[in-house]
């Protein structure tokens, strides 16, 4: 399908057209009806280098897709075995194919040539994706995952060129980011002639318009799978020892800034007082972080690695504290919204639309030093309130993401490919 074609293909599918107001009513007739259509072809395709949080949005609608008896494939630059639910998407028959790989080449020496010339890799990667979606058959609908707003803008560039239809997955949209200049007629040429971009949070949304000087009009909001219990828990733990928060996420300050909470803790009125941090992640900062907290000499700070059970932080963590600079919307505050636990956060990225200062949690004004610190402040003047707070936040949070992210998600992708289908555009076979 031309690039022309797809545009006006494209146009049949505004948000208000199926996505809007009465969005609602379309997506259970999607569900109820998912057992009734043909099997779909679904591709997947993920910017990421790493397994992440932003890679369980993609890998459990496609095993939602799988489940319901849909066909998938999906593309990531490497998948390691057992990582996320790479083994389960095999065992569901989902075609997982590896772009940064090259045939008789070991990994590691990949890996080598990746770090010694990241074009080079890139240009690979892009090779082998445009060729296998060549000669496969057509799908009928591509789902692009980003890490952030753009990274993906050559991958989604081939299926523009193709003219498979796709739709846009963006997990993060930062100020620390923007596309080049270089880049920027790729990356508006890709949201203009995307079926529909969904977005973690509308400040994502927002800012990505800004950052590359035009409207996204075939838009929404989609949420992450959380790692929690839907079912509202009731504990509390005990605060015989003090009050304990956690720092949930990758150890990487330029993002996550848990420099600035060991600063603001390293402070006399912070030592003073029976409260402690966990932080919870790996990261390449790793071994700094722990060398700073180190430095400062706090006894109230410790590091408690990956978490595997994410739940289980909230068996022994009063609330969770997140000084991050950049995020989509951050899964750990859903996370711990949904266990009724008590959140201080930045003011960053989607944090306002799902928390509400002083009422289900405390938002500091802006991701630095002092306004950490008087966040900190106004929750620690509050404390004995942080059960009740974190009670009224479990309620909030689930009035604003669906009790399973992943199949609403897959019941939305599989409503726009039968609407594709029904547009008489040659989709699939």
């Amino acid at each position: 399908m031309p690039n022309s074609a797809m545009r006006r293909f494209s146009a049949l599918f505004h948000v208000d057209s199926f996505l809007g107001s009465g969005w609602g009513k379309d997506q259970n007739m999607a569900s109820e009806s998912e057992s009734r259509v043909r099997p779909k072809r679904f591709a997947f395709i993920s910017s990421n280098f790493t397994w992440g949080g932003s890679e369980e949005l993609w890998s459990l609608t496609a095993a939602a897709l799988a489940r319901e008896g849909h066909r998938v494939t999906a593309y990531k630059n490497r998948l390691k075995p057992h990582e996320g639910n790479v083994d389960e998407l095999r065992g569901m028959g989902v075609r997982l194919i590896e772009l940064a790989r090259f045939p008789f080449l070991p990994n590691a020496l990949f890996s080598a040539i990746f770090w010694i010339s990241p074009p080079l890799s890139v240009a690979w990667q892009a090779l082998r994706l445009h060729l296998s979606l060549r000669l496969r058959k057509r799908p009928d609908l591509v789902i692009i995952s980003q890490g952030g707003n753009h990274d993906a803008f050559l991958l989604a560039g081939i299926c523009r060129r193709l003219g498979h239809p796709f739709v846009l997955i963006s997990q993060k949209a930062t100020d620390l980011y923007w596309p080049r200049d270089n880049w920027l007629k790729e990356v508006r040429a890709i949201y203009a002639e995307a079926i529909h971009a969904f977005f973690v949070s509308e400040h994502n949304h927002r800012l990505t318009e800004e950052q590359i000087g035009c409207r996204i009009e075939r838009a929404s909001v989609t949420r992450n799978p959380f790692m929690v219990p839907w079912t509202k828990r009731r504990d509390w733990p005990g605060e015989e020892n003090g009050l304990r928060l956690a720092c949930v996420g990758r150890l990487y300050p330029k993002e996550k800034g848990q420099d600035m909470l060991l600063r603001v803790l390293a402070s006399a009125k912070w030592r003073g007082r029976p409260l402690s941090v966990t932080f919870f992640g790996s990261g390449e900062q790793q071994e700094a972080l722990q060398a700073m907290a180190a430095y400062h000499g706090l006894s109230s700070v410790r590091f408690g690695g990956y978490a595997e059970n994410v739940a289980a932080i909230w068996d022994d963590h009063h609330g969770l504290v997140l000084p991050t600079r950049a995020e989509g919307l951050p899964l750990v505050l859903v996370e711990a919204m949904m266990s009724g636990r008590v959140a201080i956060v930045t003011d960053v990225a989607g944090n306002r639309e799902v928390l509400e200062d002083e009422r289900t949690g405390f938002i500091a004004d802006a991701p630095s030093e002092q306004a950490i610190d008087d966040a900190l402040e106004r929750a620690w003047a509050r404390r004995a309130e942080w059960r009740a707070i974190g009670d009224t936040a479990a309620d909030r949070i689930r009035t604003l993401v669906p009790a399973d992210p992943a199949r609403t998600l897959a019941a939305e992708l599989v409503a726009i490919a039968e609407r594709i289908g029904r547009s008489g555009g040659e989709i699939g076979h």
